[in-house]
């Protein structure tokens, strides 16, 4: 790994993500953050946000209100769709030419694979997933990333190469409040003689309908209700009870590792935790969820925390508003029950 001069770089680079024309929340999220740093050390430097695609007046709208002191535009007909080879060709070039000292990407599926990429052709590492972003007077990032399956959160530094690379998941961070009326620079990316050395070597020919599949029912992030089953549940046939409940008060059933591992649930974007979605629900109800901070780390700052396990001492009941101690199976048939009996009266 070569070594690099940090004096010779100054500034965060936000690599913005788009999907169906528009700016994904966690690129609003990720600007929110970067001005958070930026208030807290000003050496650091501005705060720019790249965006690539086709057609990104209305994505240019999004951003431009965030408060961000510049916004990159690489708008070309071939960058219409996600393609990490070229993606990434040209996100190196951008760094090569503006030297940011930090570079913070999107811990979605598509752009941890670009992170990755990037830091292996920058020569510098990815503090991967990320639960917060700290900074220190030498404008060095200290990314606080989970370690030894959740049980001790890490300090991860780049003190000697630039730039410093992280990614966070959706939701991790909260967005900014908008600053109405402000106008941030806007600089126009030339990438025409990228796209086409690119493409003499890969193109994209086509996207299988499946990759953009959406999950049925209420997504995680939205619902003010979330139902979340763990490994406790037992079985299949135990787990059709989280639906019942989650369908009787409105809201959505997520889970843990486990269950997605058992089939009980079809994928991860069920899962709740640093390695799935980071949730802030009026209600989130536990059960059978032992409670390990890889999880707790994305539901923590719900609303109520209602947890339901068989062991007083599981740890999900530290983070806990209400907790109930006893079997799954049974209370959530008991609770369900209720609810319809009380609805039935009225």
């Amino acid at each position: 790994m070569k070594m690099t001069n940090p004096a010779d770089w100054k500034g965060i680079l936000i690599i913005g993500e788009i999907n169906n024309c528009r700016v994904q929340p966690v690129s609003l999220e990720l600007i929110g953050k970067a001005r958070e740093l930026k208030a807290g050390c000003p050496a650091v430097g501005e705060v720019a946000a790249v965006l690539i695609g086709s057609g990104l007046s209305g994505s240019l709208a999004e951003i431009e209100v965030t408060g961000v002191d510049e916004v990159i535009l690489v708008d070309h007909a071939d960058c219409a769709l996600f393609h990490n080879d070229l993606y990434a060709a040209i996100l190196k070039q951008i760094i090569d030419t503006r030297k940011p000292s930090v570079v913070l990407f999107p811990a979605t599926a598509r752009y941890q694979d670009l992170a990755s990429i990037l830091g292996i052709r920058a020569d510098t590492g990815v503090a991967a997933h990320c639960v917060d972003i700290r900074i220190n007077e030498q404008a060095e990032i200290l990314a606080v990333v989970p370690a030894f399956g959740g049980k001790v959160l890490g300090d991860i530094l780049c003190p000697a190469h630039r730039p410093q690379m992280a990614t966070a998941k959706p939701g991790i961070f909260r967005q900014g409040e908008p600053v109405p009326g402000h106008k941030p620079k806007r600089s126009l990316f030339d990438a025409s003689t990228i796209i086409a050395d690119t493409m003499k070597k890969t193109r994209l020919l086509a996207l299988e309908s499946s990759v953009c599949a959406v999950p049925e029912g209420i997504p995680l992030e939205k619902a003010t209700v979330v139902v979340c089953g763990g490994w406790g549940m037992g079985s299949k046939e135990n787990w059709a009870l989280l639906g019942d409940l989650a369908n009787l008060l409105g809201g959505a059933v997520g889970c843990t590792r486990p269950p997605i591992d058992e089939g009980w649930m079809p994928d991860e974007s069920y899962m709740i935790g640093t390695s799935g979605k980071v949730i802030r629900p009026k209600v989130y109800i536990g059960v059978a969820v032992s409670g390990s901070s890889h999880h707790v780390c994305g539901m923590k700052d719900s609303d109520l925390i209602i947890s339901i396990n068989n062991d007083p001492k599981a740890p999900i009941f530290e983070v806990s508003d209400i907790r109930i101690v006893g079997d799954a199976k049974q209370t959530l048939k008991g609770l369900s029950d209720k609810i319809r009996e009380i609805r039935s009266a009225k």
